[in-house]
């Protein structure tokens, strides 16, 4: 299955990333989510203000989760921290639980800290999004905005376990 992975600059917050070699201005969330719905899975992370823009655009078979982050960047004359985030998943498949609790619909893990781009995603946050979407080692990820290509990396190691026992 091809599996989209789709962090992109929030919306409004483009310009924190003009200096990547890969900026290209603010992303139309709207078209962005029209070519999503083109994968058999995809996830799309965004920002607790800019959810109520996104929200109405999201497809009825996707579920918005939500990641925690008990350590995040305070600011300055922001009296109410941006402790969680939105995480939209449309599911390639049902998620195997077996020999193990149910998973949640959230997931407590702190920002990365010194990676060399705001909003790089911790491998745990990766990991359990491949749980989410129900990804297994023979799939194919996409990831769209690949900035410090920390999901890819996090994909790689995830997988590693799975082909091991495969051979």
């Amino acid at each position: 299955m091809r599996i989209a992975y789709a962090d992109p600059p929030y919306p409004g917050c483009a310009h924190l990333y003009r200096e990547h070699r890969d900026y290209a201005g603010e992303v139309d969330h709207a078209e962005l989510l029209t070519q999503l719905q083109t994968y058999d899975g995809w996830l799309l992370h965004t920002s607790s203000v800019a959810l109520r823009v996104i929200a109405p655009l999201i497809p009825m078979d996707a579920r918005i989760m939500a990641w925690i982050k008990p350590f995040a960047a305070f600011k300055a004359n922001v009296s109410v921290a941006y402790a969680w985030e939105p995480v939209i998943v449309k599911a390639c498949r049902k998620p195997v639980v077996s020999d193990r609790i149910v998973m949640r619909d959230w997931v407590s893990e702190p920002i990365m800290m010194q990676k060399g781009l705001t909003g790089a995603k911790p491998r745990n946050v990766c990991y359990w999004a491949f749980e989410m979407l129900g990804m297994q080692s023979e799939d194919e990820l996409i990831d769209l905005f690949p900035g410090t290509g920390a999901v890819m990396d996090a994909w790689n190691e995830w997988r590693m376990p799975f082909a091991l026992t495969m051979t």
